[in-house]
């Protein structure tokens, strides 16, 4: 990448470019993603399904379009494979995208939101904008067929980045699990890209462009139309290189209180009650004498 045509005093290109070097030099078998060459501020990104869910073995493609305020302001997503998940070439509503700028913060990153990405893939979709609810059996289908080839879009530069990213997916992967295909499936599935999408057809020609600015450093739950009282964000400034993706499936576990900790709860509260009695009665024997040494005298 050609560093030195960008402005590097702008905070959004200095973060950025930091990204990219931390993106190559800390690689993961879960996801790649890499700017053009032409505009950093458009990344290509390609997501494994995740493990144990009907998702695993596929490779889904997709686009992430970074602010000119970035950090400060959130990214838009889309997804670029069928999934039965998400719509494609459709900005996705996430708490990490640009249709929650509230619960975006500076601290997350490109790596932050990829993982999380992962991690909602296999949750309720809940009516969320850009969420599809395809069954079980077909989104299997989808997982292996998104292995065949990469999804065509745009210009030759983004089909070339496109293509090496799912090459290196590719090498990474592990063998597809096999499960049923049967041709009922796939016509459904067809069914449902045709009439899921109808902006689809027409995305390429009217396809949205952030120029280089000139001017001057992570559920999480999916959002809804609505958002849920309990919306979950993340919370990890830095990115964990070692995080597996099934470790943010599972949040807001439900507080426990074991027999153990009742045990305690009930002791400590005879222990007050017997200091108390202890000191009531201290400061009635003292009274009392008091009162017989006053009569003595």
């Amino acid at each position: 990448m050609a560093e030195d045509k960008y402005n590097r005093k702008n905070p959004a290109v200095k973060r950025i470019l930091q990204e990219v070097r931390e993106m190559q030099s800390n690689p993961s078998d879960d996801f790649m993603s890499l700017p053009l060459e032409e505009n950093i501020f458009e990344w290509q990104f390609a997501i494994r399904g995740p493990q144990d869910t009907e998702f695993e073995g596929g490779i889904y493609h997709g686009r992430i379009q970074l602010p000119s305020e970035y950090p400060f302001k959130p990214p838009s997503f889309m997804l670029l494979t069928p999934s039965g998940r998400f719509e494609t070439q459709t900005k996705i509503c996430l708490s990490i995208s640009n249709h929650h700028p509230e619960h975006w913060q500076p601290s997350w990153s490109v790596r932050t939101a990829l993982v999380a990405l992962i991690a909602f893939m296999p949750t309720n979709p809940n009516g969320a904008l850009g969420s599809l609810d395809y069954t079980k059996e077909e989104k299997r289908t989808l997982a292996i067929k998104s292995r065949e080839a990469a999804p065509k879009f745009g210009s030759l530069e983004r089909q070339k980045l496109i293509d090496e990213i799912h090459e290196y997916m590719l090498s990474k992967a592990p063998p597809v699990p096999q499960g049923s295909q049967g041709s009922n499936v796939q016509a459904t599935i067809e069914e449902n890209e045709n009439q899921g999408s109808p902006q689809n057809a027409a995305f390429e020609g009217s396809e949205e462009e952030l120029p280089n600015p000139v001017v001057e450093d992570g559920i999480v739950a999916e959002e809804s139309n609505e958002t849920p009282s309990n919306a979950i964000a993340l919370q990890n400034s830095q990115p964990i290189a070692g995080m597996s993706t099934t470790e943010l499936k599972y949040r807001n576990p439900e507080p426990t209180v074991s027999k153990q900790d009742r045990l305690f709860t009930w002791a400590a509260v005879g222990l007050t009650i017997a200091i108390f009695v202890l000191l009531l009665k201290k400061f009635m024997k003292a009274n009392g004498y008091e009162a017989v040494f006053m009569d003595k005298s």
